[in-house]
């Protein structure tokens, strides 16, 4: 059973940086696509940035220039790096794992950027 853990959530001052983690298990993980997305309170889930079975990437406007996502196949894990942090980026940030039809979604890591 496909199981996607988020890690590396936390409280940031703003200008400063985080790094997520998403370990997946149960998949065949170097052919998904895997992504980051994230829900603020009151607002549309958004995406972050995904990354291809070949490592083309791709980020949402809001964060081009400040977060990059890599993939370790040999560890099943996905990452997202994230400078110069802004009060908008508090969110929950939700891994999800995608090939054609299906879809898994991590329960979310919570990242607060406050000062």
């Amino acid at each position: 059973q496909a199981q996607l853990v988020e890690s590396g959530g936390g409280l940031v001052q703003p200008g400063g940086s985080l790094r997520l983690s998403c370990a997946a298990s149960g998949i065949s993980f170097s052919v998904y696509t895997m992504g980051w997305y994230r829900q603020a309170p009151g607002k549309e889930r958004e995406l972050v940035a995904t990354i291809g079975s070949d490592g083309r990437t791709n980020n949402g406007d809001s964060v081009k220039g400040r977060f990059t996502i890599s993939r370790d196949n040999a560890k099943n894990t996905v990452y997202l790096e994230m400078d110069s942090l802004k009060l908008d980026d508090t969110a929950v940030y939700y891994c999800v794992a995608r090939f054609g039809s299906l879809e898994n979604w991590g329960q979310g890591t919570q990242v607060t950027v406050s000062s």
